[in-house]
């Protein structure tokens, strides 16, 4: 097999375990997951809400997850570790799952979007974008989309700072499609401002000159002492 097909496999391989991750373990707020080959086996990292769900008890639901994904994946020694979290409102799977679960316990659409819109953004995103498409109050489908602060729409900056989530919901109108969009604040590039040379010097031995009274103080100090 070629590198390129051996890639092209290894990608659909891992949008396959990725899709059956998040239907697995939708209950307890799946985030991501890490493949990485080693030369002992397959080790993957589940980043969840709630990782007392996926471990079990005495270990017995991390078990038999490991023996489902080497059945149904292929994966040769697979080894299980799970992460928590840190801040789960800025990740926009979990939180298309829960408008989905919110929508599917009676919610309606345009509640279940605008709480979690204000949710992302109290989290300290710097935008959100969801957009809820499908028979939402009649029989013909349209969409509507709820959007706060600032999300880039192209360019660098949008493939760096942009994380995207989709996620399907079944109502009794028909299926509904929920995207979300989440601009990171913390992955923006630095801003920087040109400074002239000669600001730039004078900077430099105003340092100098505060570094030399620094020292110059600590010598006088241990000399009376």
């Amino acid at each position: 097999m070629s590198a390129i097909n051996n890639v092209m496999k290894n990608n659909f391989r891992n949008l396959e375990l990725d899709e059956f991750l998040s239907e697995t373990l939708r209950d307890a707020g799946y985030g991501r997951v890490e493949v990485q080959k080693t030369p002992i086996g397959t080790r993957i990292t589940l980043s969840v809400t709630r990782p007392g769900l996926v471990i079990g008890r005495k270990g017995t639901g991390i078990k038999d997850l490991t023996s489902k994904l080497e059945q149904k994946f292929g994966l040769s020694n697979p080894q299980i570790s799970v992460v928590e979290l840190e801040a789960p409102e800025l990740n926009p799977k979990i939180m298309c799952n829960r408008i989905a679960q919110l929508i599917e316990r009676g919610t309606a659409f345009r509640r279940a979007a605008i709480w979690t819109n204000n949710t992302i953004m109290n989290a300290g995103a710097l935008g959100v974008e969801i957009t809820v498409a499908g028979k939402l109050r009649s029989e013909r489908a349209h969409f509507e989309k709820h959007a706060a602060g600032l999300v880039p729409k192209s360019g660098d900056v949008a493939n760096k700072v942009v994380r995207y989530g989709v996620t399907h919901v079944l109502t009794k109108m028909g299926l509904m499609g929920i995207q979300l969009k989440i601009a990171l604040k913390n992955e923006m590039p630095r801003e920087f401002e040109m400074i002239d040379s000669e600001t730039s010097e004078k900077t430099i031995e105003n340092q100098k000159m505060e570094t030399g009274v620094q020292v110059g103080a600590e010598e006088n100090k241990t000399t009376e002492g």
